[in-house]
């Protein structure tokens, strides 16, 4: 430990975002002495940057089956506790404006600062003390069981005594919003696991091949429902410069793992071979692409299907070359290159293994004081919503006990 000045606290946390200032604002309320650091010069980034600045802050229906874990159970206690209603509630209390989108994702009608701004109220009414652009050195335990924590800042480094040490510093996803892998090096020195990290809620990159293949799509979007092994999503895939986005492609990724393909139905509502044969009675004449760029978009078409097809009449068709067409179609299988990684990742899938803490508390089973809370757990929601009530929830159940 250095010589500085050393300043005593109830509660240090580590990280000014949604699960930080959550975890904060209700230790605040049971009198505790707070202190909130982060490394950023501004709190709650990740807020602010949120859903296209307007914050998805939660949705209306979420369960741990929105919710990928190496212990799938362990989100239930906190997201029952403090649920999507109780952040509501809390938003409905300040007054802020908010809308529904599809799938029950509920954004800011004005601006994610109405959902930052609402925290560091709640944090000042409950006498919290953030300090911003300071780091965290070398963290020691004492016989006593509390905590010494080295910081620095422009000001004067200086060393924190606190009972109760709470690690809220995120995952490794977006590192121009200040991320960093502190929270799994502080769980290493305490022994506690840590399931390999990768990059979660993130685009597809392709193998050049079909990136110089479907180089001209960029831009376009098609509601489509894309699957592997694991999991299924109906939405928009979206073409890109670089390979594939978009909410189907994002939300997919989470449980695609490197060297697999998925399987992409780019018109779930119809059936080619029943739509093709149909019109072989009524429009014989008419070519194949007349047909499929009513339903699909003309680019895409010609970039699935080869020309000298796609010129035939339906009448010179034969159930063989249908069929293939349908299952282009319906059961277009690509196997992508990777991913975009953290730069462009919404989350971080695997960290701190919830096996070593309380799903009540937060507190870790073998360290007494030590709190894990928000996106360093090996928690992970899905997009629209999810990974802030995960936040939420997760901060509020750890702010009863710190």
């Amino acid at each position: 430990m250095n010589s500085s000045v050393t300043r005593a606290v109830d509660v240090l946390i580590i990280g000014a975002s949604a699960a930080g200032l959550m975890c904060a604002i209700e230790a605040g309320k049971r009198q505790r002495k707070v202190l909130v650091i982060d490394h950023a010069n501004k709190a709650g980034k990740k807020i602010l940057m949120s859903g296209g600045g307007r914050c998805n802050f939660t949705n209306y229906q979420i369960s741990a089956h929105n919710f990928l874990s190496h212990n799938p159970h362990f989100c239930k206690s906190a997201l029952s506790r403090f649920s999507q209603w109780d952040f509501i509630s809390m938003v409905e209390r300040h007054g802020i404006p908010y809308h529904e989108r599809e799938h029950g994702q509920l954004f800011c009608n004005d601006s994610a600062k109405d959902i930052l701004s609402m925290l560091l109220e709640e944090c000042q009414h409950a006498e919290v003390r953030v300090q911003l652009d300071t780091s965290v050195g070398e963290i020691k335990k004492n016989n006593d069981g509390r905590f010494l924590v080295d910081i620095k800042n422009r000001l004067q480094p200086a060393v924190i005594d606190c009972q109760s040490l709470v690690v809220a510093s995120g995952g490794l996803s977006i590192p121009k919003m200040c991320a960093s892998p502190i929270g799994y090096h502080i769980a290493e020195q305490f022994g506690i696991n840590i399931w390999p990290t990768r990059a979660g809620l993130v685009p597809f990159t392709l193998h050049e091949a079909d990136k110089q293949r479907f180089a001209d799509l960029a831009g376009i979007a098609v509601e489509s429902v894309v699957s592997n092994a694991r999991a299924q999503f109906r939405e928009n895939i979206l073409f890109t410069h670089r390979g594939l986005s978009g909410p189907a492609i994002l939300q997919i990724s989470s449980y695609w793992q490197p060297g697999e393909s998925i399987t992409i139905n780019l018109l779930p509502e119809k059936h080619v071979v029943e739509l093709l044969n149909a019109a072989r009675q009524t429009e014989a004449s008419k070519k194949l692409k007349t047909i499929l760029t009513q339903w699909l978009p003309k680019r895409l078409v010609a970039a699935l299907i080869d020309d000298a097809l796609l010129e035939n009449p339906l009448q010179h068709l034969n159930q063989e070359q249908i069929q293939f067409v349908s299952d282009t179609i319906h059961q277009w299988e690509l196997r992508p290159n990777g991913t975009e990684g953290y730069r462009t990742a919404e989350v971080t899938l695997g960290g701190v293994d919830c096996d070593a803490l309380s799903s009540k508390t937060m507190e870790c089973q073998t360290v007494a004081g030590l709190y894990f809370i928000g996106e360093v757990l090996d928690v992970t929601g899905w997009l629209g919503g999810y990974n802030f009530q995960w936040a939420w929830s997760s901060g509020w159940c750890a702010g009863q006990y710190v």
